[in-house]
Order: C-alpha cells, then sequence, then structure tokens
C-alpha cells in the first residue's frame, strides 16, 4: 500500500504551473476529496481480502494471543459488527468521514483522531530530521561536484549516491545501529526514551534523502554555472561563490525545492520500514500494527492521514516555487 501511495505522490507533487492562487487551492482541496476516498476505500479492501478471520486477530491484540478464544473473537464480531456486508461497513464509514469522524480503534478503543494526532507528531519530528540532515550533507556534495561536473568528485559522489539508493532502508538502519549504537555506543540503538533516540532513524531517511537530492543539486548548480548570467558575473570579477550566491541562487533553488518535495513524500516507503526497525512510535509504525491487527478504522486512519499530508506537501511545495520563480504565477 505503501508504494501505491508514493507513486501517486509523484502525480500528486510537481511544480505549479502558472496558474492564479484559487485556482491552486481549489486543485489542492479537490485532490484531498480524491485522496480521502481512494485512500479509505483501497485499505479497507486490502484488509477485506487478507486470509484468516479478522475479529479473531482483533482479539488477540485486545488479550494476548495466550488469552484469546472463540468466545471473546465473536464478542468482538458482535461489537464491531464484522458481520454485517463489507459494502455496509464501508458506507458507515464513509458517512463517518463526512462528519470529521474516524471512530475509534478496534484494539485499544482509542479515538482514531487522537491516535493519529500522536503519532503524527513523532512521524513530523522524524521527517523534519531527515530532511535538514539531507540537505546538510546534500548541498555542500552537490555544490562542490556541480562546479567541476566530470571530476574525480564528481564521479565518485555519483557512483556513492547510486549506491546508497540501491540500499534498502531497512540494511541502512542495521548497519547504522551496529556502527554507531553497538560500536561506538554513541546514541540509542531504538526507542523514544529521549531526544538522542530520534537520531539514528533520521539519519537513515536522511541518507537516503540525500542520495538522490545530491544529484538534483549537482545538476542544477551545472545548468547555473553554464548559464549567460553567471558566466557575465564572473566577467565583471565577482568569485566563483558570490556569482553563484547572487546570480545563481535562485535558479538553482527551484528544481531543488520540487524534487525535494516530491522526495519527502516518497520518505514514506522508508518511514513505515525504519520506524519499526528503531521501534519509533510514529505513524508508519502504527500503519503496520494496523494491518497485522486487522484495525480497520485505524489503518483507513493513518492512511489517510499520509495522503492528506502528501496534498498538503504538495501545496507548500507550490507555494514555494511560486515565490522561487515568478513564471508560475497567475
Amino acid at each position: 500500500m505503501t508504494t501505491a501511495m508514493a507513486r501517486a505522490a509523484r502525480w500528486t507533487i510537481r511544480p505549479a504551473a502558472a496558474q492564479s492562487l484559487g485556482g491552486l487551492i481549489l486543485g489542492r482541496l479537490i485532490q484531498a476529496l480524491i485522496v480521502a476516498l481512494v485512500v479509505g476505500v483501497v485499505g479497507f479492501a486490502m484488509l477485506e481480502s487478507l486470509p484468516g478471520d479478522a475479529a479473531y486477530r482483533i482479539a488477540a491484540g485486545r488479550y494476548g494471543h495466550d488469552m484469546v478464544s472463540a468466545a471473546a473473537a465473536e464478542q468482538v464480531r458482535a461489537e464491531l459488527g464484522l458481520d454485517r456486508p463489507s459494502w455496509v461497513r464501508l458506507l458507515a464509514w464513509v458517512g463517518h468521514l463526512l462528519t470529521f469522524d474516524l471512530g475509534q480503534t478496534a484494539v485499544t478503543g482509542e479515538r482514531v483522531v487522537d491516535a493519529i494526532a500522536h503519532q503524527l507528531g513523532h512521524s513530523v519530528l522524524l521527517a523534519a530530521l531527515a530532511v535538514g540532515l539531507a540537505l546538510l550533507i546534500a548541498t555542500p556534495i552537490g555544490v562542490m561536484a556541480g562546479l567541476n561536473p566530470g571530476g574525480l568528485f564528481d564521479r565518485i559522489t555519483g557512483v556513492a549516491a547510486i549506491l546508497l539508493r540501491a540500499t534498502p532502508a531497512f540494511l541502512l538502519g542495521v548497519v547504522l545501529i551496529l556502527l554507531i549504537a553497538v560500536r561506538m555506543r554513541a546514541a540509542p540503538a531504538a526507542g523514544h526514551a529521549h531526544g538522542a533516540s530520534a537520531f539514528l532513524p533520521a539519519l537513515t531517511l536522511g541518507l537516503v534523502l540525500a542520495s538522490v537530492l545530491t544529484r538534483v543539486i549537482r545538476n542544477a548548480v551545472v545548468r547555473t554555472v553554464s548559464s549567460e548570467a553567471f558566466q557575465f558575473a564572473r566577467h565583471k570579477g565577482l568569485s566563483t561563490g558570490a556569482a553563484l550566491w547572487r546570480h545563481g541562487a535562485r535558479n538553482a533553488a527551484a528544481p531543488v525545492v520540487a524534487y525535494l518535495g516530491v522526495q519527502t513524500a516518497l520518505l514514506l516507503e522508508g518511514v513505515v520500514v525504519v520506524e519499526s526497525v528503531f521501534a519509533w512510535p510514529g505513524i508508519g509504525h502504527a500503519l503496520t500494527h494496523a494491518v497485522f491487527e486487522r484495525d480497520v478504522t485505524m489503518l483507513q486512519g493513518t492512511a489517510l492521514a499520509l495522503g492528506l499530508s502528501f496534498v498538503l506537501l504538495s501545496f507548500l511545495i507550490d507555494l514555494a516555487c511560486r515565490a522561487i520563480d515568478p513564471r508560475t504565477r497567475g
């Protein structure tokens, strides 16, 4: 499911075309409605297609696998209406959604919106740290490679970016645990007991993001350096750094900001895995548990929050591109 949502993000998050701000807002509201319906229906259908007794799995989540019984499963089935037809339960969820009610979790009985608010905060913190680390890593490397395209440093960093991007996020996380947490004892291996616990999962996601962002920045710098405006600035006597900052930063920033938005959305594929590896209590971790426990309302709520986050991120990236590039304004 996360892969399908990530593919949808490639369509949803893109640089803003030349259009009015009102048209942009209307378009994003329509996308939000479509995302809400599609994510809810797809999530419901996926859980319905899984083998096994959903009532038994929910009862096991409530009482433990050792304490669950057929009577407990039947009680859960009657309580949650799992004996009703699937389409009736789906329409009931859509009806509650129209009143902004996501219901209660099947396992704990907690309001879904409260659980998501707690978990999404942890995921947003992790994503913000990952983006910050990615920018710190990718910006100097990308600029240095772009100022000398085809050089030794450019070739080495290009190969490193490919290898890093091809490495699964969970494997990279395990390697960082062994090196930094176990061998160096420089950070906690997992959990969320204190602030340092976020470092390793954020670094894992940051390295994945930086692997692509480095090459995007490199290509943007190459185009900027070869432009007439940059060459004219150099002929006026400005240093390379001054010319790049005064005449090329904005041109280089537009594609970087747009692509950063796309890659940030695609971090979802890594968030679900990385949060599980590091026992980080984020929304990806909650989504995984909702699938295992067959908690339909929790799955639909978390998937909906992630899908709407894509749309919100798309809108923010569009606004940023409009501010950087006047040609995108209507």
